[in-house]
C-alpha cells in the first residue's frame, strides 16, 4: 500500500482515558470536543491553517475569555480519530497518508476549510495531490479508497471522490491484461524479460508466469457494499465491459453474500469473515438479503448462455424463500425457461413452499418454464412443426440443429414426471398439462412418457377406465421401442384398447424386419446368379488364374452372407413363437372378444409368415448345395485342361 508523510516533528499527543493531550512545554489554551473525546490543544497551531476553527476561536473566546476556550465540533467527517490526524497536521507533526485514511482527511479538510488562504501546502492540496497522484493510478489503492468513501458517503460524493475512485476501477478492470508487455509489473507483481520468464535481480530464472485472467478482479470488489457496488457495475457497462464479465462478477458477488444459492460450495475462512461484515452475510436480515437479489436480478444481462443455469435455479429458490418482489421471480423464471435445455433434473425438483401444500413439488413452474422455453424457440424460428427432420439409429432427431435443444427439453421433462408421479396428490390434470406442453415433434421416442405414465397409473390405482384411457392418449404407441412395447404388452396397469394398439404396432414392426431380411435374402440370390452365369462362361476372355480366384472369392462372400441371414431368419422364428405363446397367454386371460381382435390383426399371418420363412432357408439350402457341386465341377474341368 502506498504512502506519503507529512511533517517532521516528533510526535507529542499523548492518550490519558478520552482525553488526548499535546505536550509541547506550553499550557493548552484550548479544548475541542469531538464526539465523547476531548482535545487538550493550542489555539495558533488550529487558527491558523483552519477557517473554520478561526472563526470558532474567536467566538468562543469572546463569549467565554481568553482563560477558558471550549469548542465542540459537530458532524465531523470521521469523527475524532481523523480530527487527531488534522491537529497533528496543524503541529507540522509527522503524519503518514494512506489510501485508508485519505477519504476521511480530504473530507475533514473540506469540512474545516483547510485551504491555502490559511498556509501554503494546506492539508486540502496535500490529500488532493496524493489522491490524484498515487490513490487513482494503481487498482488496489483505488479500491481501498472506495471502501472507505462508504462511511462518508455524502461528503465523498459532494467531493466526486466517489466517481473518480469508480473511473479509475473501470478504466483499470477494462483492459486486456495480455496486452501489458515487458517490463510492466502486473498487479505488484515481478518483472519479465522480453522472452517472458520472470527476473532476478535481472536475472532470468527461467519459469514463467501464467497468463492473466479475465476475472482477476471478481473478488476483489465483491469486498464493495451493494450501493458502491452497483455503481461501479453500471460505469463499467458504460465503460464497454464484456457482458459475460460483468455477469460473472455478478454471480460471484451474489454467491458470496447469498448463503442459499452456494450451499454446496466450500468458502475460504477470509471469504466467510469478510461476507460476514458485508450485506448479506450470514448476520445480515433477509430483508438485506431480499434487496440484494432482486439488485442482483436487475443488474444481471438478460441474454441466453451468459449466467449458469445451476445459479439461476439457486436464485429463484432462494427469491422463493425470501418471498422476493413477484416482478423478481418472473424475471428469474424468464431466464431459466430461455436455457431450460442446459438444465438438469435435480435442478427442475424445487419442493413446493406455498401454504396450499398441494404438491410435493412446484409443478406449476415447471410448467411455466416450459412455456417460457417454447415461446423463446417460437420467437427464435426453432419451433416450426413442418421442419423436416429423421431419426438415426439412437433414435435421436436429425436434419434440423434447432430441433437438439427441445429434445433435450422433452427428455428433461419426461424425467421429472416419473420422479414426480408417485406423489399422491398430483392431479390428473396437471400431469396432463405438462406432458401435454412438449409438442409431439420434440419426442422421436416415447419411452420415457410412457414409463412416467406407468409409474402415474400405479401410484393412483383409483382411476376409472376412461381416465387411463385419457392419460394414455398423450403417448404415441407407433414410437414405441421393442422393449417397451414388450413391456406394455404385459402392463396390466393400461387399458385394454391401448394393449390392442401396442400389438398391433409391434406386429408392424416384426413384419418390418422379416421383409428387411428377405429382400436381403433375394439380393444374394441374384449375385449367386451372376456368379453362376460368369462362371458357366467361356473362360477365353480372361486368365484362368484370375478368374479361378475371383470365383473362389466371390463363393466365399456368398458363403458368408448365407449364413448371416440363415441365422437372422432363425432368430425370427425364434421371436415369432415366443410373441405366439405369450399372446394365447394373454387370451386365455382375456375375454374371447380380445382374442378375435388380435386374430383380426394379422396373428395368423405371422404364422404364415414364419412357415413361409421354413420354406425359403430349404430352398436356399438347396441352391447352395447345387452351387457347390457346380464349382467343384468347374474346378476340375479347369484343372484338366492346365494337365
Amino acid at each position: 500500500m502506498s504512502s506519503v508523510k507529512l511533517g517532521s516533528k516528533v510526535d507529542a499527543f499523548h492518550q490519558q482515558g478520552q482525553a488526548w493531550f499535546c505536550t509541547t512545554g506550553l499550557p493548552s489554551d484550548l479544548i475541542v470536543e469531538v464526539d465523547e473525546m476531548s482535545f487538550h490543544l493550542h489555539k495558533f497551531p488550529l487558527l491558523s491553517r483552519s477557517g473554520v476553527m478561526e472563526r470558532m476561536i474567536t467566538e468562543a473566546t469572546k463569549e467565554l475569555g481568553d482563560d477558558r476556550c471550549i469548542i465542540k465540533l459537530s458532524n465531523l467527517p470521521g469523527s475524532a480519530k481523523t480530527f487527531e490526524l488534522v491537529a497533528k497536521f496543524c503541529y507540522g507533526m509527522k503524519l503518514e497518508l494512506t489510501s485508508s485514511n485519505i477519504i476521511n482527511l480530504r473530507c475533514a479538510a473540506e469540512h474545516l476549510e483547510m485551504t491555502e488562504g490559511h498556509g501554503e501546502g494546506n492539508l486540502i492540496t496535500q490529500t488532493e495531490n496524493f489522491l490524484n497522484q498515487v490513490v487513482l493510478r494503481d487498482w488496489k489503492n483505488s479500491l481501498q479508497a472506495l471502501q472507505a468513501c462508504n462511511n462518508l458517503l455524502s461528503h465523498a460524493d459532494e467531493l466526486n471522490i466517489t466517481k473518480r475512485c469508480i473511473k479509475s476501477l473501470s478504466m483499470r478492470a477494462s483492459v486486456d491484461p495480455n496486452l501489458f508487455g515487458w517490463p510492466i509489473m502486473e498487479h505488484g507483481g515481478p518483472l519479465q524479460s522480453p522472452g517472458g520468464s520472470l527476473l532476478w535481480n535481472g536475472i532470468s530464472t527461467g519459469a514463467r508466469l501464467k497468463n492473466a485472467r479475465y476475472d482477476w478482479w471478481f473478488e476483489d470488489v465483491s469486498v464493495l457494499t451493494l450501493p458502491l457496488y452497483k455503481r461501479l457495475i453500471s460505469e463499467m457497462v458504460s465503460c464497454g465491459i464484456k457482458q459475460d464479465l460483468i455477469a460473472g462478477s455478478l454471480t460471484f458477488y451474489a454467491k458470496r453474500y447469498l448463503p442459499g444459492v452456494n450451499r454446496r460450495q466450500i468458502v475460504s475462512e477470509s471469504s466467510t469473515r469478510s461476507a460476514s461484515q458485508g450485506l448479506g452475510g450470514p448476520g445480515s436480515t433477509s430483508e438485506e438479503q431480499r434487496a440484494l437479489l432482486e439488485e442482483i436480478d436487475r443488474l444481471l444481462p438478460m441474454q441466453k448462455g451468459l449466467v449458469p443455469t445451476k445459479f439461476l435455479f439457486g436464485l429463484l429458490r432462494t427469491a422463493t424463500i425470501l418471498q422476493a418482489d413477484p416482478n423478481c421471480v418472473l424475471s428469474l423464471e424468464r431466464r431459466i425457461g430461455m436455457q431450460l435445455d442446459q438444465a438438469t433434473l435435480e435442478d427442475l425438483l424445487m419442493p413446493n413452499v406455498s401454504h396450499s401444500m398441494e404438491t410435493l413439488y412446484n409443478v406449476d413452474r415447471i410448467q411455466r418454464l416450459v412455456k417460457h422455453f417454447l415461446a423463446m424457440e417460437h420467437a427464435t424460428g426453432g419451433e416450426d412443426e413442418s421442419s423436416p427432420y429423421s431419426l438415426d439409429d439412437q433414435g435421436q432427431l436429425i436434419g434440423s440443429p434447432s430441433l437438439t435443444p427441445i429434445t433435450m427439453v422433452a427428455k428433461l421433462i419426461d424425467g421429472y414426471l416419473a420422479e414426480v408421479a408417485p406423489d399422491i396428490n398430483l392431479k390428473l390434470p396437471k400431469f396432463q398439462a405438462l406432458a401435454g406442453a412438449i409438442p409431439d415433434y420434440a419426442r422421436p421416442l416415447d419411452d420415457g412418457l410412457y414409463r412416467a405414465i406407468d409409474m402415474y397409473l400405479k401410484s393412483h390405482p383409483w382411476l376409472v377406465e376412461s381416465e387411463r384411457e385419457q392419460l394414455c392418449r398423450l403417448m404415441d404407441c407407433q414410437k414405441l421401442s421393442l422393449e417397451a412395447c414388450t413391456h406394455a404388452a404385459q402392463n396390466e396397469r393400461l387399458p385394454l384398447r391401448v394393449i390392442v394398439q401396442v400389438l398391433f404396432f409391434e406386429q408392424l414392426q416384426l413384419r418390418t424386419s422379416i421383409a428387411g431380411c428377405f429382400l436381403v435374402s433375394d439380393n444374394l440370390d441374384g449375385g449367386s446368379q451372376q456368379l453362376r452365369g460368369g462362371l458357366s462362361g467361356p473362360p477365353a476372355t480372361e486368365g484362368l488364374g484370375g478368374g479361378w480366384a475371383s470365383a473362389m472369392k466371390e463363393n466365399q462372400v456368398l458363403k458368408v452372407g448365407m449364413d448371416s441371414m440363415r441365422s437372422k431368419v432363425s432368430e425370427l422364428e425364434k421371436e415369432c413363437s415366443n410373441m405366439r405363446l405369450e399372446i394365447e397367454n394373454l387370451g386365455r386371460t382375456k375375454s374371447r372378444g380380445v382374442s378375435s381382435v388380435w386374430k383380426k390383426f394379422g396373428l395368423g399371418m405371422k404364422s404364415q409368415m414364419c412357415s413361409a420363412n421354413e420354406g425359403s432357408v430349404s430352398t436356399q439350402e438347396k441352391e447352395k448345395d447345387n452351387y457347390k457341386k457346380h464349382n467343384k465341377s468347374s474346378s476340375e474341368v479347369q484343372v484338366q485342361g492346365i494337365e
